[in-house]
């Protein structure tokens, strides 16, 4: 086994350092779904493997561009930010 495989999975304790969050916000994410998360036996901890983390990153920044495109084309309807066009 190489160390690249030894960090395929991550504990809730690393995964909340990387993105700088609490451990309770990582389990939140998992029970949510929206980290994707495995269990190591039926009571044990939960690992997250570090691919499923950076889906999770990608698909948090698309939705900020999405939202960013959005509150922009809100904001292009409004006469004052349009330079008195109605667009």
């Amino acid at each position: 086994m190489t160390s690249e495989d030894l960090r395929r999975f991550l504990s809730p304790d690393a995964v909340a350092e990387l993105l700088d969050v609490t451990v309770d916000d990582v389990h939140e994410l998992i029970q949510t779904g929206e980290l994707l998360a495995i269990r190591v036996g039926t009571r044990g901890p939960w690992r997250i493997e570090a691919d499923h983390l950076e889906r999770f990153i990608a698909d948090q920044y698309e939705v900020a561009r999405r939202v960013a495109l959005w509150q922009q084309a809100e904001l292009a309807n409004i006469p004052e930010l349009a330079d008195g066009r109605i667009m």
